[in-house]
């Protein structure tokens, strides 16, 4: 099972392995606080797609789908989380306040199309 969690967020052993998939370390977050099995910084969106996005619900739409062309071209980045999903659960963990638009959300429904 693949979920998504804020890294804000206590961590619970129902999370299974758990991938930070930012680009940038979370703000205020201290690297010996956050338990997680690896930080995948290169499935997260490239800087100029970020930046581009920013958070605006008004861009949520387009920005899945040039995120979505980003992943498919670099499969090897994301690979991990399927394989770790196949075998058990898994938390993508992510920074931003907006809970409904957001890289994790669109990297969790990009992947589950790819979980068998």
């Amino acid at each position: 099972m693949l979920k998504i969690k804020r890294v804000y967020e206590a961590a619970e052993k129902s999370d299974g392995k758990r991938f930070l998939v930012e680009r940038l370390w979370p703000r205020g977050m201290k690297k010996e606080a956050l338990k997680m099995d690896a930080w995948l910084k290169n499935v997260a969106p490239s800087a100029d797609l970020r930046n581009w996005f920013a958070h605006d619900p008004l861009k949520w739409a387009e920005f899945q789908k040039r995120y979505q062309a980003e992943l498919k071209a670099n499969s090897a980045e994301w690979q991990t989380i399927v394989d770790a999903a196949q075998k058990g659960d898994v938390t993508l963990l992510y920074s931003a306040h907006d809970l409904q638009h957001n890289n994790a959300l669109a990297l969790k429904a990009f992947l589950e199309k790819r979980i068998k």
